[in-house]
């Protein structure tokens, strides 16, 4: 298949694919390996994981030009304080980033947005690829964060790797 470099939803059904991996190694451990402190990413499983579902969904409403409002996500400890409701929901959400992603347009076309991330709202001058493309790497830098998690429960969550899961490998000889 010959993807261009701004086909997003290829990249994007990718990320879904990493990511589904990766919520059944999470589902597969006990709830409070869940919540478990950890000193890395976001400090928990929970925190790191629905702090990349409301980024998905923050940038998908910044690129239909609507605001986003602090505590207006669906992925909050307080609205998905569960692990098998937020997965559910978080796997229902996809179609919508899918499909914003497949109806992005011009992906040079800008889009300005107030953040209220950081100590003060600050505005943002970026365009829909750019804001495409961040959706997706974000969630893959969150990911590693949430492997290394795992990874020190024991288990051996690795080779999400983009060329393991999409490439066609055959043995030589």
């Amino acid at each position: 298949m010959t993807t261009s470099p701004m086909d997003f939803t290829h990249f994007f059904d990718y990320v879904v694919r990493a990511r589904g991996r990766l919520l059944e190694w999470v589902g597969a451990q006990p709830p409070q390996v869940y919540t478990r402190t950890f000193p890395i990413g976001l400090g928990s499983i929970r925190a790191t994981l629905l702090h990349t579902a409301a980024a998905e969904w923050a940038y998908v409403e910044r690129l239909a030009g609507r605001d986003v409002s602090l505590g207006a996500s669906p992925f909050t400890v307080e609205r998905q304080p569960e692990y098998e409701p937020f997965a559910a929901a978080w796997a229902a959400r996809a179609g919508v980033t899918r499909q914003a992603l497949a109806g992005l347009g011009d992906p040079n076309r800008p889009v300005e947005f107030v953040s209220q991330m950081g100590p003060k709202p600050m505005r943002v001058r970026a365009t829909a690829g750019g804001i495409a493309g961040q959706l997706l790497f974000h969630e893959v830098h969150h990911r590693a964060q949430v492997m290394a998690m795992l990874r020190q429960m024991g288990v051996a969550a690795e080779n999400l790797d983009y060329s393991v899961l999409n490439w066609t490998r055959t043995p030589v000889g």
